[in-house]
């Protein structure tokens, strides 16, 4: 065995510090050739009761490291902060930088030679990858899956996508409260995660798409015998890729970015991608901006044809071909000569994918929707760019003039929104304010905020609204998100007005507010800065630090990376 791997500089030293590293792992009963310089493989598992989409990750990481030892390697598996957004308050992505940090220390800090990130839940993705890229070791990624199709009164329930438009019914006295309820027992009835194209899915094929875990192993459901047999091979594969020492950054090229962008906007994937992959890149030095996304986006046809945006489930997905189905029809459009984690280029890991069931993925020549990527839009209201998904938005307002009625901020929002007298058209757009990463903080998924009561009941199920805020992945309607800068820091945003007249147009690429600019020059002159909402703690340290949403919300400190060389050793010699 080499003496060079990095976990030897703990463990195949002959004075006290080694003494130290090697005698009290010795309490777990492992023999002296444990550390004789084979690669130690870390762990890195986001298992969590209290984050039920990854609450099966225990399993998954016994599979990877009987991967790891068959391939003679030994594996050590570690904890780090879970983020589940079922339940965490304000908003999981006000944490998804701090469990970064967890992540990029506990790697940098431990005798590890490569690393297996277990991930599974929205905001688990991209806080593990961007703590791994700030370290650059040999890394794989191993995602929970898709839970199965919820089943009610003989239909397929969608994670989210049916709950939002369940809730929906619910003000609006469609359905009973016990008709809700009796949904409740119906959506969520397996292991994993979210079953539509969601965040948690998204991310799971973007990590696919990146090369960063195996060929066809975004999709395959979280109870499928061959999640448990992707760990296992990814077990195997990092302890290949550290002999080789096939580092994240050679991975994470600006080509796999591109790869990546392109992907989602054929799987109609979630919109917090462009903030998670702004971040990753962000951490790795690599060049991209907002503008990549709107450029690379364009013109890509719709393939998936899944809720949010279309009729199926990721269960139906995974059977009907999965990521390598759409991949294979990309082929042209894509840099396939990429080195993936298997080792392999693009090409070579994606040439026989085919779809199996044109209902669910369709042929690039028949396709869903015919231009389906994300759009930015830029104007006086968002001149550092804002987005809007059209494939889950409808037709006839994506080209939309209308009134603004603001709310100030949530509470604003909760407060009168079953107001039936409240002064609201159909025909208005409804802003949000104090949404963005300083102003809530944390940058919550209340984009898609629900519509006024008084017009349910009319029959209107879509309005434009617009904010600063983020979407869950599992949404839809017209919502134009990521309004940069924020309103908290005197964003455009922050001098709109109930009455102002507000021109979308998602096909010229417009979010101009029709107030002179002599106007805005005099309510930016009386507007005043809230104060911070919260003065301590890890909180304060974000709203302090935290980017603007056209960056990647990262917090400025955590950009580029640090390597994994530690300087000081933590005994004298």
């Amino acid at each position: 065995m080499t003496n060079k791997r990095r976990s030897q500089e703990w463990f195949g030293r002959t004075d006290k510090s080694g003494f130290i590293a090697r005698s009290w792992l010795k309490n777990q009963g492992l023999p002296n050739d444990v550390f004789d310089g084979r690669p130690v493989i870390g762990i890195c598992n986001t298992w969590s009761e209290l984050t039920p989409c990854n609450a099966h990750l225990r399993d998954l990481a016994d599979q990877v490291k009987q991967g790891v030892l068959e391939a003679g390697g030994i594996a050590f598996e570690f904890p780090v902060m879970s983020l589940g957004e079922a339940l965490m308050k304000p908003t999981t992505m006000l944490f998804r930088n701090l469990a970064s940090m967890d992540v990029e220390e506990t790697i940098r800090a431990n005798p590890i030679d490569g690393v297996v990130l277990l991930v599974n839940c929205d905001k688990t993705t991209p806080a593990c990858l961007m703590g791994a890229a700030s370290v650059d070791l040999p890394t794989i990624v191993v995602s929970g899956g898709p839970m199965l199709n919820g089943k009610h009164h003989g239909k397929d329930l969608g994670s989210g996508t049916d709950l939002w438009k369940f809730s929906e019914d619910l003000r609006a006295q469609k359905i009973t409260q016990e008709a809700f309820d009796q949904a409740e027992n119906s959506m969520s009835r397996s292991p994993g995660a979210c079953n539509t194209m969601g965040t948690a899915s998204t991310l799971a094929c973007m990590v696919e798409a990146l090369g960063l875990t195996l060929p066809g192993g975004a999709a395959i459901p979280a109870v499928d015998a061959n999640r448990r047999r992707l760990s296992r091979l990814a077990g195997r594969r990092i302890v290949a890729m550290v002999e080789q020492d096939q580092r994240l950054s050679q991975i994470l090229t600006r080509q796999a970015f591109e790869n990546a962008i392109v992907v989602n906007a054929a799987i109609g994937g979630s919109t917090n991608f462009i903030l998670h992959l702004l971040a990753i890149a962000g951490r790795l030095g690599v060049e991209l901006t907002l503008d990549d996304f709107d450029r690379l986006s364009q013109r890509v046809p719709l393939l998936a044809n899944l809720k949010p945006s279309g009729d199926y489930l990721m269960e139906d997905f995974y059977y009907a071909g999965g990521v390598p189905a759409v991949i294979s029809q990309l082929a042209h459009r894509l840099h396939g000569e990429v080195i993936q984690a298997n080792g392999l280029c693009l090409t070579d890991n994606y040439r026989g994918g085919r779809s199996y069931n044109n209902a669910v993925i369709a042929d690039a020549a028949a396709p869903v929707q015919e231009d389906a990527g994300t759009v930015v839009l830029r104007g006086n209201l968002a001149p550092d760019g804002a987005i809007i998904k059209p494939s889950a938005a409808s037709p006839d307002l994506l080209c939309h003039t209308g009134r603004a009625f603001v709310f100030e901020n949530i509470e604003h929002y909760n407060a009168v929104i079953n107001d039936l007298t409240l002064p609201v058209e159909k025909d208005d757009i409804l802003v949000m304010k104090g949404a963005g990463p300083r102003g809530y903080p944390g940058m919550p998924e209340v984009g898609n905020f629900g519509l006024p009561k008084k017009l349910l009941l009319e029959g209107v199920r879509d309005m434009v609204r617009i904010s600063d805020g983020r979407m869950s992945g599992t949404a839809f309607g017209t919502i134009v998100l990521h309004v940069s800068p924020e309103s908290e820091i005197g964003g455009t945003l922050a001098l709109v007005q109930t009455g102002d007249f507000i021109e979308l147009d998602a096909r010229e690429k417009i979010l101009h507010l029709r107030v002179s600019e002599d106007e805005l020059a005099r309510r930016r002159q009386r507007w005043t800065p809230t104060l911070p909402a919260i003065t301590r703690g890890y909180a304060s340290l974000y709203i302090a630090t935290v980017q603007q949403a056209h960056l990647g919300a990262d917090l400025d400190f955590l950009v580029g990376h640090s390597g994994d060389h530690i300087d000081r050793e933590p005994h004298p010699e």
